[in-house]
């Protein structure tokens, strides 16, 4: 079946005509829309502030104030009264604490003040006074003239023992005593390689005789001493 136009019904007819009235209109409403302008919306009154004209009057000047000079001072009057208190102020007397030199002063007898004996141990090397050996009564040195009696007793009273002979046994025996306040001899100790020399040195210590004890400011007082005894074969 064939299909047949209508004449009428062609759509290229005043197409020209009708893009060219297109084409007009878009480019009004372009320039339209690129033309159009807003403005802000304005008050109707006018916000300027009203002041009245009053410059063309006169404004008086203001005068300076002149401080007034002090008044003078009241004469002072020829003749001054003297006016006398009717009462009488009691006057406060503050006495002094202090005696004076005609006052007697009583006198403090003396106190007697009794000294303890002096019950300590003083080393031979700083006492004093030291214990006098008999013989060194009038020796300038009485400590020299000590160490060299000591030594002539030693010599005097040593005996080897003979056991200790036989043995070969020899050393030094290091021995300690005190003289006591009443001159004696007293708290021997010793120490050496035998027993047998020990015992020699302690004998010959006993035999010590009396002295005159050792004094700390003037007081007696015990003085421990010690020396060496030296045991030595032949």
């Amino acid at each position: 079946m064939e299909l047949k136009k209508n004449p009428k019904a062609d759509l290229r007819k005043n197409s020209s005509l009708y893009f060219v009235l297109g084409l007009a209109i878009v480019m009004g409403l372009v320039y339209g829309a690129l033309e159009w302008k807003t403005y802000d919306k304005t008050s109707d009154y006018d916000i300027a502030l009203s002041v009245e004209d009053d410059l063309d009057e006169e404004v008086p000047l203001t005068e300076q104030i002149k401080t007034p000079p002090p008044p003078p001072p009241p004469a002072a009057p020829e003749v001054i009264e003297v006016v006398e208190d009717e009462e009488e102020v009691e006057e406060t007397v503050i006495e002094s604490t202090e005696t004076s030199q005609e006052e007697e002063v009583m006198e403090v007898e003396d106190v007697e003040v009794e000294e303890e004996d002096l019950d300590i141990d003083v080393p031979f090397a700083v006492i004093e006074d030291v214990p006098v050996f008999p013989g060194c009564e009038g020796a300038s040195d009485k400590r020299a003239c000590f160490n060299e009696m000591i030594q002539k007793h030693i010599r005097k009273n040593f005996r080897y023992p003979e056991i200790a002979q036989e043995m070969g046994i020899q050393g030094r025996v290091s021995v300690m005593f005190t003289i006591q306040k009443d001159g004696s001899i007293g708290n021997i100790r010793y120490r050496g390689p035998d027993k047998n020399l020990e015992a020699e040195a302690l004998r010959i210590i006993q035999k010590l005789p009396r002295m005159t004890p050792g004094k700390q400011r003037g007081r007696p007082v015990r003085v421990p001493f010690s020396i060496p005894i030296t045991f030595k074969l032949q």
